[in-house]
């Protein structure tokens, strides 16, 4: 198999790398808040992506016990990403209500403009 099928065949590996580089490439570079919080918010649904890909097992059903059935499906990783939503979604409205917050006392939301205010002080 050469490398390119392995490239290949690997495909939605390299799509969560990618969706996490991009997600802490914004965190790190951007100095617009709002901007980190969606390269938070990215990078956490690269994480979602990163359990959930081996979890799908082929073939596999609901773990409900029937003669008929031998390869079962794993709940739980489904159900603790399903949880990890929950609270990203609640780390996201947190950190835009953040947002807001700095927004009103300083007048700004720029890193940079908010550390030089406050230098002045």
């Amino acid at each position: 198999m050469g490398v390119i099928d392995e490239l290949v065949a690997n495909y939605n590996r390299w799509i969560i790398v990618f969706l996490m580089v991009a997600g802490l490439y914004i965190v790190i570079a951007r100095g617009n808040m709002v901007k980190k919080v969606v390269g938070l918010s990215l990078f956490q649904t690269s994480v979602y992506l990163l359990f959930l890909a081996p979890a799908k097992i082929l073939g596999g059903t609901p773990p409900i016990l029937h003669p008929d059935f031998t390869v079962y499906a794993q709940p739980l990783p489904h159900a603790l990403i399903l949880t990890a939503i929950v609270v990203g979604v609640a780390t996201v409205a947190l950190g835009l209500a953040l947002v807001v917050r700095i927004n009103e006392a300083y007048g700004t939301i720029e890193e940079d403009e908010i550390f030089a205010k406050d230098d002045d002080d």
